[in-house]
């Protein structure tokens, strides 16, 4: 039996052996006692790299259910360590016990989710076409096609999620699934949650006997760090979590390496919703209220938090508000996951502050690292004219953008930037408005709700989790679901290929 408590070593974790730096960096937990860890560098980037490659070469042409039983080992070591990872985790972000094992049991059962997706075999997309030798005027080869994984893949940790979205998080799940070796670069808000969850992945390649390069972690360093891996030219594709700049800079960076390769960057989202006017004048200081509670979720340190919402000018549209403010008035001061998000959360109020076009309606000032709620107002016009209106502020910020009508409402809705979410509050004498409004927001967003809040983000085989830029950096993907598994595949021809030499899933 494991001990509840937790005292990292603060080693790295490279192609099976825990490796100490030459230098060292203190976490800056929210309570408790503060550690050291190793900081990264190129040069283990560079061995972690080359560990993957050579992984690759057994691990890519391992079997789904090799792979499968992989995954499940995994969740079960991390199952394993549930205390421990409560106790370090919640130690450092601040959150609560409830949301580390929410968080821990949506990580382990994305895991086994990806085990029983890989068993199916779906994922592969299956072709053949049977040869035609006797076809005119030419005979037709045999042809099959299969979706094979790419290679070593980097991932860096969100600083919001120490669990689902970090070191075993879904893009660490969906590329071991698809066969793809892992290089994680850890972050330096959580650094002892992403020790233990790697000790746990360690214990499941030895019991399972993968190559020891399948997995490694590196910690802290400075953006020479994260450069030397999205630029290391044995890693064939990145995913990632995080600020819109950082993002954006990686990308490029990725574009322009020699052999370009694909950044998955989830990078920002205000996630508008729309009151449309039978469900505002029927329950708008309802979803008002509502709207608070997600708003203020985990002091809004979430990639759905619906930041903005737009609502009719009128008096349903001063109930919503009025119901908004004096729920958010009620929600007390909340411990941000770090200081420097605390800091730039206050940053972001600063745009909303002293602005003629916008009214404060709920203002609050906070120290360190906590932060409440705060909501402003503004119209249409303002916010079309003013770009950094629309950026997103991470944290309970909320903004109401009033519109006259149906035609300044749709106008609004095609100035909006790509976003992850979109969300209609409707009822049945709503729905000619919600058909005109659908197609436009299908174009803005990777999901789109009804009568709902967006925070809370379902794993399941229908889900999408990105967008259009800004939201993320390839539309056409999903960072949660099955479905993220295509980001680490790509399709194979094989013609005429004798199956003596086939891959076993064609073969």
């Amino acid at each position: 039996m494991l001990d509840d408590t937790f005292k990292p070593h603060g080693r790295h974790l490279i192609a099976g052996d825990w490796v100490e730096g030459e230098t060292t960096f203190r976490s800056e937990p929210a309570s408790g006692e503060a550690f050291d860890y190793s900081v990264g560098t190129p040069d283990l980037v560079d061995r972690a790299c080359k560990a993957a490659e050579e992984a690759f070469w057994s691990y890519g042409y391992s079997s789904r259910e090799d792979r499968a039983r992989f995954l499940e080992t995994i969740a079960d070591e991390i199952d394993a360590r549930g205390a421990q990872i409560t106790f370090i985790g919640t130690s450092e972000t601040g959150l609560p016990q409830a949301r580390l094992e929410g968080e821990r049991g949506r990580t382990t059962g994305q895991l086994r989710l990806f085990a029983e997706h890989i068993r199916k075999g779906d994922y592969l997309d299956r072709r053949h076409d049977a040869a035609l030798p006797d076809r005119q005027p030419l005979p037709r080869p045999d042809i099959k096609m299969v979706q094979r994984p790419i290679g070593p893949v980097a991932v860096f940790g969100a600083s919001n999620f120490p669990l689902a979205f970090s070191t075993a998080g879904g893009d660490t799940a969906a590329a071991l699934a698809a066969g793809c070796p892992v290089v994680v670069k850890g972050h330096s808000a959580h650094p002892g949650t992403g020790e233990i969850v790697a000790e746990a992945i360690h214990a499941a390649i030895g019991k399972c006997d993968m190559p020891a390069g399948v997995f490694s972690l590196i910690q802290g360093g400075k953006r020479d760090v994260g450069q030397s891996l999205v630029q290391h030219p044995l890693i064939k594709a990145v995913g990632f979590t995080g600020s819109l700049g950082g993002g954006r800079a990686l990308f490029d960076l990725c574009a322009q390496r020699p052999e370009p390769i694909p950044f998955f960057g989830e990078l920002g989202s205000v996630n508008p919703m729309f009151l449309l006017p039978a469900a505002a004048k029927a329950r708008g200081a309802q979803i008002g209220e509502g709207w608070a509670g997600s708003l203020t979720m985990g002091a809004g340190q979430f990639c759905t938090n619906p930041g903005i919402a737009v609502v009719e000018t009128g008096a349903d549209g001063d109930a919503f508000v009025a119901a908004a403010k004096d729920a958010l008035s009620k929600v007390d001061p909340q411990v941000m996951l770090t200081d420097g998000i605390a800091a730039a959360y206050k940053d972001g109020k600063t745009r909303f502050d002293g602005r003629n076009a916008v009214k404060p309606v709920l203002t609050n000032d906070d120290e360190g690292r906590h932060a409440s709620p705060n909501l402003y107002e503004t119209d249409a016009d303002a916010y079309l004219q003013d770009h950094a209106l629309g950026e997103e502020v991470f944290g309970p910020l909320g903004l109401v953008v009033r519109v006259s009508g149906a035609d300044e409402m749709e106008t609004l809705a095609r100035g909006f930037e790509g976003q992850l979410t979109a969300t209609l509050h409707m009822d049945d004498g709503d729905t000619n408005r919600a058909r005109t409004l659908l197609p436009i927001l299908e174009r803005k967003a990777g999901r789109l709700l009804v009568n709902g809040f967006p925070t809370g983000v379902e794993v399941a085989d229908t889900m999408v989790h990105g967008g259009p830029y800004p939201a993320s950096t390839n539309f056409g993907a999903t960072s949660v679901g099955t479905l993220s598994i295509r980001r680490f595949l790509r399709p194979v021809c094989y013609q005429n290929v004798p199956d003596a030499i086939l891959p076993g899933d064609l073969a």
